[in-house]
């Protein structure tokens, strides 16, 4: 498995930005789909992205789509989540996490960071 470490989340108010990023550990990350998921108080975690090993493809689930992007340094260990025009609905704690099998549902994801937190005033 991976370790993976979340930064970057704060307070920002509506319409602000925030980079979030996630530090892995190991010679084979690489090898790992990477994707953020979210969790709000009181709801189920959420997908939210995911990137492809190579960061050729991503997928962004719709309430993001044109707000957030995803993207990766496979040099670096490096993935991050770029969130613009920020709501306060995706106020959440963060979370990245890493899978060798293709899918968006949180139990397909093996290794897990331990969030972040990201709250969106009005």
């Amino acid at each position: 498995q991976v370790q993976l470490v979340e930064a970057g989340g704060g307070l920002v108010q509506a319409g602000g930005s925030l980079r979030l990023s996630c530090a892995a550990s190991g010679r084979t990350f690489s090898s790992y789909r990477m994707g953020w998921f979210r969790q709000a108080p009181g709801k189920e975690r959420e997908f939210v992205a995911v990137i492809s090993r190579s960061g050729s493809t991503t997928v962004l689930t719709d309430s993001v789509k044109g707000r957030f992007t995803v993207s990766r340094d496979n040099a670096k260990n490096m993935v991050y989540l770029q969130m613009n025009s920020l709501k306060p609905e995706d106020t959440a704690v963060y979370y990245c996490a890493a899978s060798v099998v293709v899918g968006t549902a949180p139990n397909l994801f093996e290794s897990w960071g331990q969030g972040t937190q990201v709250t969106v005033s009005s």
